[in-house]
Protein backbone atom coordinates (compact mmCIF):
# COMPACT_ATOMS: atom_id res chain seq x y z
CA UNK A 1 0.00 0.00 0.00
CA UNK A 2 1.52 3.32 -1.07
CA UNK A 3 0.61 6.58 0.60
CA UNK A 4 0.50 9.92 -1.18
CA UNK A 5 1.61 13.03 0.74
CA UNK A 6 0.37 16.54 0.13
CA UNK A 7 2.78 19.01 1.74
CA UNK A 8 0.97 22.13 2.78
CA UNK A 9 2.91 23.92 5.54
CA UNK A 10 -0.30 25.36 6.99
CA UNK A 11 -1.34 25.91 10.56
CA UNK A 12 -3.55 23.41 12.39
CA UNK A 13 -6.94 25.09 11.74
CA UNK A 14 -6.31 25.34 8.00
CA UNK A 15 -5.10 21.75 7.79
CA UNK A 16 -8.16 20.55 9.70
CA UNK A 17 -10.55 22.44 7.42
CA UNK A 18 -8.77 21.03 4.34
CA UNK A 19 -9.03 17.51 5.80
CA UNK A 20 -12.75 18.00 6.48
CA UNK A 21 -13.37 19.09 2.87
CA UNK A 22 -11.46 16.28 1.16
CA UNK A 23 -13.45 14.08 -1.19
CA UNK A 24 -11.55 10.80 -1.22
CA UNK A 25 -12.29 7.64 -3.20
CA UNK A 26 -14.12 4.94 -1.21
CA UNK A 27 -11.89 3.22 1.32
CA UNK A 28 -9.10 5.81 1.21
CA UNK A 29 -7.92 7.51 4.40
CA UNK A 30 -6.46 10.97 4.86
CA UNK A 31 -4.36 11.77 7.93
CA UNK A 32 -2.53 14.90 9.03
CA UNK A 33 1.06 14.03 9.85
CA UNK A 34 4.02 16.30 10.39
CA UNK A 35 4.74 16.63 6.68
CA UNK A 36 1.17 17.45 5.60
CA UNK A 37 -1.88 15.43 4.62
CA UNK A 38 -1.15 11.80 3.82
CA UNK A 39 -3.65 9.81 1.75
CA UNK A 40 -3.59 6.03 1.91
CA UNK A 41 -5.47 3.53 -0.29
CA UNK A 42 -7.64 0.75 1.19
CA UNK A 43 -5.67 -1.94 3.03
CA UNK A 44 -5.31 -5.52 1.74
CA UNK A 45 -7.53 -8.43 2.80
CA UNK A 46 -5.00 -9.75 5.36
CA UNK A 47 -5.03 -6.38 7.12
CA UNK A 48 -8.84 -6.41 7.28
CA UNK A 49 -8.83 -10.01 8.49
CA UNK A 50 -6.63 -9.11 11.48
CA UNK A 51 -8.73 -6.02 12.17
CA UNK A 52 -11.88 -8.17 12.21
CA UNK A 53 -10.43 -10.59 14.77
CA UNK A 54 -9.32 -7.81 17.12
CA UNK A 55 -12.59 -5.89 16.64
CA UNK A 56 -14.65 -8.92 17.69
CA UNK A 57 -12.53 -9.54 20.82
CA UNK A 58 -12.74 -5.89 21.85
CA UNK A 59 -16.51 -5.63 21.35
CA UNK A 60 -17.02 -8.65 23.60
CA UNK A 61 -14.86 -7.15 26.37
CA UNK A 62 -16.03 -3.54 26.71
CA UNK A 63 -18.74 -1.82 28.70
CA UNK A 64 -22.01 -1.13 26.83
CA UNK A 65 -21.33 2.64 26.96
CA UNK A 66 -18.18 2.18 24.91
CA UNK A 67 -17.71 1.04 21.34
CA UNK A 68 -15.03 0.02 18.85
CA UNK A 69 -14.73 2.33 15.85
CA UNK A 70 -13.04 2.00 12.48
CA UNK A 71 -12.16 4.98 10.26
CA UNK A 72 -12.59 7.41 13.16
CA UNK A 73 -10.79 10.74 12.75
CA UNK A 74 -8.69 11.25 15.89
CA UNK A 75 -6.95 14.55 16.59
CA UNK A 76 -3.85 15.27 18.62
CA UNK A 77 -4.11 19.03 18.21
CA UNK A 78 -1.24 19.75 20.63
CA UNK A 79 1.16 18.39 17.98
CA UNK A 80 -0.95 19.28 14.93
CA UNK A 81 -1.78 15.73 13.90
CA UNK A 82 -4.87 13.81 12.92
CA UNK A 83 -4.85 10.05 12.60
CA UNK A 84 -7.35 7.44 11.49
CA UNK A 85 -6.45 4.37 13.54
CA UNK A 86 -7.44 0.94 12.32
CA UNK A 87 -9.46 0.55 15.53
CA UNK A 88 -10.25 2.97 18.35
CA UNK A 89 -12.18 2.40 21.57
CA UNK A 90 -14.15 5.36 22.93
CA UNK A 91 -17.37 6.11 24.74
CA UNK A 92 -20.41 6.96 22.68
CA UNK A 93 -20.38 10.40 24.29
CA UNK A 94 -17.08 11.10 22.49
CA UNK A 95 -18.89 11.12 19.17
CA UNK A 96 -21.25 13.98 19.95
CA UNK A 97 -20.86 17.47 18.52
CA UNK A 98 -20.16 18.53 14.95
CA UNK A 99 -20.35 15.47 12.72
CA UNK A 100 -17.14 16.00 10.74
CA UNK A 101 -14.98 17.08 13.69
CA UNK A 102 -12.34 14.58 14.77
CA UNK A 103 -12.50 13.02 18.23
CA UNK A 104 -9.76 14.28 20.58
CA UNK A 105 -7.32 11.41 21.12
CA UNK A 106 -7.36 11.92 24.88
CA UNK A 107 -10.95 10.61 24.89
CA UNK A 108 -9.85 7.17 23.66
CA UNK A 109 -8.94 4.27 25.91
CA UNK A 110 -7.19 2.22 23.21
CA UNK A 111 -5.97 2.60 19.64
CA UNK A 112 -4.93 -0.25 17.35
CA UNK A 113 -2.71 0.15 14.30
CA UNK A 114 -1.89 -2.65 11.85
CA UNK A 115 1.21 -1.87 9.85
CA UNK A 116 1.48 -1.93 6.11
CA UNK A 117 4.85 -2.50 4.49
CA UNK A 118 5.31 1.02 3.11
CA UNK A 119 4.03 3.07 6.03
CA UNK A 120 5.09 0.92 8.99
CA UNK A 121 7.45 3.69 10.19
CA UNK A 122 4.47 5.98 10.80
CA UNK A 123 2.78 3.38 13.02
CA UNK A 124 5.99 2.44 14.84
CA UNK A 125 7.28 5.96 15.47
CA UNK A 126 5.12 8.91 14.40
CA UNK A 127 1.79 7.60 15.66
CA UNK A 128 3.29 6.03 18.78
CA UNK A 129 4.73 9.44 19.68
CA UNK A 130 1.45 11.18 18.84
CA UNK A 131 -0.77 8.79 20.79
CA UNK A 132 1.56 9.05 23.79
CA UNK A 133 1.33 12.85 23.64
CA UNK A 134 -2.49 12.74 23.73
CA UNK A 135 -2.14 10.65 26.02
CA UNK A 136 -3.97 7.50 24.89
CA UNK A 137 -3.59 4.94 27.72
CA UNK A 138 -3.07 1.88 25.50
CA UNK A 139 -1.59 1.56 22.02
CA UNK A 140 -1.67 -1.85 20.35
CA UNK A 141 0.69 -2.14 17.38
CA UNK A 142 0.21 -5.18 15.15
CA UNK A 143 3.35 -5.23 13.04
CA UNK A 144 3.35 -7.80 10.25
CA UNK A 145 6.57 -6.28 8.90
CA UNK A 146 8.68 -6.18 12.10
CA UNK A 147 12.33 -6.86 11.21
CA UNK A 148 12.46 -9.64 13.85
CA UNK A 149 9.29 -11.31 12.54
CA UNK A 150 5.59 -10.51 12.77
CA UNK A 151 4.77 -9.26 16.25
CA UNK A 152 2.21 -7.51 18.42
CA UNK A 153 3.30 -4.87 20.92
CA UNK A 154 1.14 -3.31 23.62
CA UNK A 155 2.36 0.10 24.74
CA UNK A 156 1.07 1.51 28.03
CA UNK A 157 1.69 4.18 30.67
CA UNK A 158 2.18 7.23 28.42
CA UNK A 159 4.44 9.92 29.85
CA UNK A 160 6.33 12.82 28.28
CA UNK A 161 5.52 11.82 24.70
CA UNK A 162 6.38 8.13 24.93
CA UNK A 163 5.11 4.97 26.53
CA UNK A 164 6.99 3.80 29.62
CA UNK A 165 5.96 0.15 29.28
CA UNK A 166 5.68 -2.26 26.39
CA UNK A 167 5.00 -5.94 25.97
CA UNK A 168 5.87 -7.67 22.69
CA UNK A 169 4.78 -11.11 21.52
CA UNK A 170 5.40 -12.89 18.24
CA UNK A 171 2.46 -13.86 16.04
CA UNK A 172 1.09 -17.13 17.41
CA UNK A 173 1.26 -16.10 21.07
CA UNK A 174 -1.55 -14.37 22.96
CA UNK A 175 -1.33 -10.84 24.29
CA UNK A 176 -3.37 -9.62 27.25
CA UNK A 177 -4.95 -6.20 27.44
CA UNK A 178 -5.25 -4.86 30.99
CA UNK A 179 -8.32 -3.23 32.58
CA UNK A 180 -10.75 -1.99 31.52
CA UNK A 181 -10.53 -4.73 28.87
CA UNK A 182 -9.08 -7.70 30.78
CA UNK A 183 -8.99 -9.81 27.64
CA UNK A 184 -6.51 -11.98 25.77
CA UNK A 185 -6.11 -11.63 22.04
CA UNK A 186 -5.13 -14.87 20.33
CA UNK A 187 -2.72 -13.97 17.50
CA UNK A 188 -2.35 -17.52 16.15
CA UNK A 189 -4.79 -16.76 13.33
CA UNK A 190 -3.01 -13.58 12.20
CA UNK A 191 -1.67 -14.09 8.68
CA UNK A 192 2.05 -13.50 8.24
CA UNK A 193 3.14 -11.31 5.34
CA UNK A 194 4.03 -12.99 2.07
CA UNK A 195 7.63 -14.14 1.74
Amino acid sequence: MTAAVVELGWEWGSLLRTWQELDLPDGWRAEILGEGITMTPPPPKSHNFISGIVHRVLVESIDKNWNVYQTLGVSVSSIGSLYIPDLAVASGASLTGVDNDPVPAEELSLVVEITSRRNARHDRQTKRWGYAHAPVPLYLLIDRWDEHGPAVTLFSQPSDGDYRCSERVSFGKPITLPAPFDVRIDTSGFPAPPS
